[in-house]
């Protein structure tokens, strides 16, 4: 009986987003134009990339949890950002980078 209850009732499972996306921009700090080639860190993942010509950069299917993103390029100085990925959310951020005196 409880069978056939449960057909008629349509048990649908739920299902949840476990993973996030952590995506942005990285620009100059003093013209906020992007910058190419940089080289990005996701800490703890692990995950890392390079920007594109727009200064873009993607992690996809991260665990929802805090990253520091590092963003290191030859003749700037590094610097590193705080996010928080959240579960079937994408965390867009913009990081500035300064060219190194």
């Amino acid at each position: 009986m409880l069978l056939a209850l449960m057909t008629m009732v349509g048990c649908e499972p739920v299902t949840y987003e476990v993973f996030a996306t952590v995506s942005g921009t990285v620009v100059d700090a003093t013209t906020m134009e992007p910058i190419e080639g940089v080289s990005v860190i996701l800490s703890p993942s692990g995950k890392n990339t390079v920007t594109t010509a727009d200064g873009r950069f993607e992690f996809a299917e991260v665990d929802a949890v805090q990253y520091t993103i590092t963003v290191m390029k030859a003749g700037y100085s590094t610097n590193r950002k705080l996010v928080n990925a959240i579960a079937g959310e994408t965390t867009e951020t913009t990081i500035t980078m300064e060219i190194k005196k």
